[in-house]
């Protein structure tokens, strides 16, 4: 019997992180945190997010994201072979809405295929949240990315490439507001309407 892989993505400072972390910690689960700064390419995409003199070309940027996800692939499968849940801190759909929200990529099919292969997330929970309410977040800012107009054009994509209608895996989550405990809650709700375990039988899914 394998893990569940369960995915939480959103925008920056919306307290995904923090959720990540109780989850894992809840459901006995690995967890796993895109980009891992941690790796030779990590590193390279973390002078990449916080130099601001570190420049990239946007397709160079993309591939590199995508290749520290292939750097953690063994690792996350052999996970869910143990038979342990996998919690993951971001992961493709990140990479896909942060690169189409750049006006030099906007060809989806280009952006997905470097990360076809990768295991497939069991669930995915997008936190949504009211971009006023980041700005305010403590660390707003710190980031390459951290600006208000781009945050709102990231969002619009992560909501056109994360469809409940078109992917039942998939739920769309609104945290406006919310403390912690609320939120920990609302997700929780959402694993076990889902059911952590009804994937234990199932192959490993693979992103096509």
């Amino acid at each position: 019997m394998r893990g569940c892989l369960i995915l939480l993505e959103g925008l920056d400072r919306t307290g995904k992180s923090t959720q990540a972390d109780i989850l894992a910690s809840v459901l006995k689960a690995k967890l796993f945190k895109f980009p891992d700064r941690s790796t030779p390419i990590g590193a390279l995409i973390n002078q990449y997010l916080v130099d601001p003199t570190f420049h990239l070309p946007d397709q160079a940027a993309h591939l590199l994201f995508s290749a520290n996800r292939w750097e953690l692939e063994n690792d996350i499968v052999s996970t869910l072979e143990l038979g342990q849940h996998v919690v993951m801190d971001r992961y493709i759909y990140s990479g896909i809405a942060y690169s189409l929200a750049k006006a030099s990529l906007n060809e989806f099919d280009w952006l997905y295929s470097p990360d076809k292969g990768l295991p497939k997330p069991d669930l995915t929970m997008f936190l949504t949240i009211d971009l006023a309410e980041l700005s305010k977040r403590k660390g707003w800012g710190e980031e390459r990315y951290e600006k208000e107009e781009f945050q709102k054009i990231v969002k619009e994509c992560f909501l056109r490439i994360l469809d409940p209608n078109a992917d039942k895996t998939i739920e769309i989550v609104t945290v406006d507001s919310l403390l912690i405990e609320e939120v920990t809650e609302k997700l929780m709700e959402v694993v076990e309407r889902h059911g952590v375990d009804k994937c234990r039988e199932d192959e490993i899914q693979r992103l096509k």
